[in-house]
């Protein structure tokens, strides 16, 4: 009755009652229950049947001295047991004491695994809440972006532009918000990325990330800066506590990107509050005197009451940084020997744009047409800190409010 069986199953899987799915399949009611649940024989001399599918686990044979090996998962002599004591309305936490398990195992099993009955409600079966535990654990499983496609585009295509993997998961919550499968984390997009043999993104795309590595690496303390003392500064504790809380926007934080072996550089102008960024051309070089003339003249692009002031680390660059504030009537504040932190967000701009500008190359090359582009970009990615929005709406809505 191999035919029968099977259709009485499938019948089962379907959530028909027991009662039912014997009619269906035409056989009788004890026939359909002893198929599934097994024959335990009474008296003496008469041999038990076991379940038409055994499964690894099951209860050892009458007179076996040896107890089950313990396992991590739940067995099915397990599953029997929580059976039997749910019928004697045990608790959930009685049933996990005598099973020597956590209450939660217990009842994301019952969850997971309970039966829902055609006239409501729901059932625990034993013999049935295993089958569906063991075909869970079948393993390899395809990954959930290898299995969309239409996931896997959207993030190859964005990685492409440069988006880190959190970004883009943000990103599909917005834009996808009623389809859960276009719903991942941004860990299962570096998985995807990293490990080896699973193949659901391609490969070249590391060299996307902003680190550019194909492999994951322990964190590592950087070096320590040597700093270069600048006569007479004005340390950052003095600067107004309006700066320190970002409230109030017009306080920028300033750095410069060095080229290879000096010789060039960029520098990075950060807006604390929006976290807009506009780069420095630097033509003539990196000396103070340059770096004065071309930070004068790039803060003429904003209107005056988005520069209240102006923190550096204590570069040499910045010697003439008198001579600025008396140019442009904007403050300079420096942050102490070793402290990077103090310009957090400019520090990791300058993570950001060594996708643009990688280390070791000459940074002369570049023109001001190609730092306005790269700027810009940057500024057109939604920021987690500004709740998904971009820097360049956010200094949009600042204008509009000004004028």
């Amino acid at each position: 009755m191999a035919r029968e069986r099977a259709a009485y199953f499938q019948l089962m899987e379907q959530g028909y009652s027991t009662r039912e799915a014997a009619r269906i399949v035409g056989i009788n009611l004890r026939t359909g229950k002893r198929w599934r649940n097994g024959w335990h024989a009474p008296g003496k001399g008469k041999k038990a049947v076991p379940p038409i599918y055994p499964l690894p686990g099951q209860t050892p044979a009458a007179g076996s001295e040896e107890p089950p090996p313990p396992s991590r998962y739940l067995r099915e002599c397990d599953r029997v047991h929580i059976a039997d004591r749910l019928r004697e309305k045990a608790s959930v936490r009685q049933i996990a004491a005598e099973l020597g398990r956590s209450p939660s195992t217990i009842s994301r099993e019952i969850r997971r695994n309970r039966r829902p009955m055609p006239k409501g409600g729901f059932t625990y079966q034993p013999f049935h809440a295993h089958r569906r535990a063991e075909r869970r654990l079948a393993r390899p499983k395809a990954g959930k972006i290898g299995q969309n496609p239409e996931l896997r585009d959207f993030i190859q295509d964005h990685l492409e532009r440069r988006w880190s993997p959190e970004q883009i998961c943000q990103a599909l919550r917005i834009r996808f918000p009623d389809r859960p499968e276009m719903h991942v984390v941004h860990e299962t997009v570096y998985q995807a990325l990293y490990v080896q043999g699973r193949g659901e993104l391609r490969r070249e795309l590391t060299r996307a990330l902003r680190t550019g590595r194909a492999v994951r690496r322990p964190h590592r303390h950087a070096a320590k800066r040597i700093s270069r003392p600048v006569k007479n500064m004005v340390m950052i504790s003095q600067r107004p506590a309006e700066a320190a809380d970002r409230a109030v926007p017009g306080h920028w934080e300033g750095d410069l990107i060095i080229g290879r072996n000096g010789k060039s550089a960029i520098g990075t102008l950060v807006e604390r509050s929006t976290r807009y960024l506009m780069l420095v051309h630097l033509p003539a070089g990196h000396t103070a005197i340059a770096t004065r003339d071309a930070l004068a003249a790039t803060v003429q692009a904003l209107p005056r009451h988005l520069w209240r002031s102006l923190t550096w680390d204590q570069g040499s660059e910045m010697a003439a940084h008198r001579a600025f504030t008396v140019a442009t009537d904007i403050p300079v504040y420096f942050c102490d020997p070793a402290s990077p932190w103090q310009r957090g967000s400019n520090e990791n701009t300058n993570g950001l744009l060594r996708q643009y500008f990688p280390k070791g190359t000459d940074l002369a090359a570049h023109t001001p047409e190609d730092l306005a582009a790269v700027a810009a970009e940057l500024n057109s990615r939604p920021r987690k800190t500004l709740g998904w929005e971009t820097p360049a709406e956010r200094l949009a809505k600042l204008l509009a409010t000004a004028s």
